[in-house]
């Protein structure tokens, strides 16, 4: 098994007023060469936005980006006729295709909100735009790896045009879990969203991140309450 190890505070960081982002990897203003994405996951934003402000109508192609609030809700609207709010415990996912036109605002004047935006590269290009929306919590079982994106339509969660599955899990303190991916020749990027986790000999705590590949499977080890996103992926290194 062969890993990358990245700190919380090694992201990069843009701070608009409004809107406050670490990049887990390059983006926008912040270039860093040995961070230009994991395989086919190519962004990792954490952002925090003030009530009643948010990112206005922009425009996108050929890219599947996922919407994962962390706290608060995210006020949604399309050119394809979608619009409507995004809550804590949901996951929202856009297939760009030939090309979206969006907006992202906090749902909320006062509160602000906190997500994780994701981006990954799909394997499958111009096609027709589309979302979707579903309650993870639904689907939530404790001390579980709970399947929230994936290839496939039928599958519980979202799915993407990619071979990709994204898992959550809220672990408690000295539990003990296996992951086993589902295509061995991919990897899998770890983030702690919150607490503290061992993987092989890398410990992680709240939003560090561990590229993993060369491996069917690894372990977590829990070390306190934590809620943790595994990401899988192709890779080509």
């Amino acid at each position: 098994m062969k890993t990358i190890y990245h700190a919380a505070n090694s992201r990069g960081d843009a701070n608009h007023g409004w809107l406050k982002s670490k990049h887990t990897f390059s983006f926008a203003n912040y270039y860093n060469p040995e961070r230009m994405g994991f395989g086919v996951l190519r962004v990792i934003n954490d952002d925090f936005v003030i009530g009643g402000k948010g990112f206005g109508k922009h425009s996108h192609r050929d890219m599947e980006i996922i919407s994962i609030p962390l706290a608060g809700k995210l006020a949604h609207g399309d050119n394809i006729g979608n619009e409507g709010v995004i809550e804590t415990g949901e996951i929202q996912v856009m297939s760009a295709g030939t090309g979206i036109t969006h907006s992202e605002m906090n749902g909320d004047t006062d509160e602000p909100v906190q997500f994780l935006q994701i981006w990954v590269m799909p394997n499958k290009m111009n096609v027709v735009p589309r979302y979707q929306q579903v309650r993870m919590s639904e689907l939530m079982q404790p001390n579980e790896f709970n399947q929230i994106l994936s290839p496939n339509v039928d599958d519980a969660g979202v799915w993407v045009y990619q071979d990709a599955w994204f898992s959550m899990g809220d672990f408690d303190k000295g539990v003990s879990e296996n992951y086993h991916l589902k295509d061995p020749n991919n990897g899998v990027y770890v983030f702690v969203i919150s607490g503290k986790v061992t993987v092989n000999d890398d410990t992680l705590a709240t939003r560090d991140g561990l590229c993993i590949w060369d491996t069917d499977s690894f372990r977590i080890e829990v070390a306190e309450d934590t809620k943790v996103l595994v990401m899988e992926v192709p890779i080509t290194l």
